[in-house]
């Protein structure tokens, strides 16, 4: 697929921006991360998973033999078998820092990959991934926390912002529950993918991401959508990544 991407942070109200992400459209690469543990251990967290993402996703591209850190899934498409041994190298890289000042940090994280055949997106914790599609939102991710688990048992949770179970995921990268969900992903001409932190979806919500992406350009798009989370009241830290499948597959194009 050619694909056109882009990608915006802005620390919004806060002292520090714990998130961070990378756009690596030479390798069909996409991933936003949102960094737990206070200042240091933040910062440090986030930016640790996107680098993890990105350095492998090279070694990927330079040598298909390069050895995973699990067993090839036949069952799973190539973009799946990569974002699961990205998250896993990922959980490796923060579990071994947790030391000193940092032994609470952990992260969130989403990541699309997009190959020749397909996509696919995995994701820990609380970011998400949208698709607009001839003009319908989509959420493609489904919260680890602790309202979605209600939700699942039957249970209808307070609405967010009325209580703490709102902010409370149940899965992070550098802690015990780390399992990312994988997920394969169908890619038309003319989608448009949006990976994103808590900070942008909570005060925009499917309306403003809606109008948000349907702006010409990834790079207005994603713009627009954190200038706009941050004019709306946003206090977190506000990140956007914005792809859009542009048509057929180029050869100028990288690819997983």
């Amino acid at each position: 697929m050619r694909i056109e991407s882009a990608g915006q942070t802005h620390v919004g109200r806060r002292s520090h921006n714990e998130d961070a992400y990378c756009v690596r459209s030479d390798l069909g690469l996409f991933v936003v991360a949102d960094g737990l543990g206070g200042q240091a251990g933040g910062e440090v967290a986030s930016r640790c998973v996107v680098d993890t993402f990105s350095e492998f996703g090279e070694r990927i591209m330079r040598d298909a033999e390069a050895t995973l850190p699990h067993d090839f899934n036949a069952r799973l498409s190539r973009e799946e078998n990569l974002l699961l041994a990205c998250t896993a190298m990922a959980q490796r890289a923060l579990q071994t820092r947790r030391v000193g000042y940092l032994r609470d940090m952990g992260s969130t994280v989403v990541a699309l990959a997009i190959g020749e055949k397909g996509g696919a997106v995995a994701h820990v914790g609380d970011s998400r991934l949208y698709r607009l599609r001839s003009g319908q939102l989509e959420a493609l991710t489904q919260d680890h926390s602790v309202t979605e688990e209600l939700r699942a048992a039957g249970l209808e949770p307070p609405p967010r912002g009325q209580s703490a179970f709102g902010h409370i995921i149940t899965r992070a990268l550098g802690t015990e529950r780390a399992e990312p969900t994988v997920q394969r992903l169908e890619l038309r001409p003319g989608d448009v993918f949006l990976l994103c932190s808590d900070g942008l979806y909570e005060p925009l919500g499917p309306e403003g991401i809606t109008a948000g992406l349907s702006k010409p350009s990834v790079k207005e798009a994603s713009e627009v959508l954190v200038t706009n989370a941050y004019e709306a009241g946003g206090r977190d830290n506000i990140t956007a990544v914005v792809v859009r499948v542009a048509s057929a597959w180029s050869p100028t194009q990288g690819l997983i």
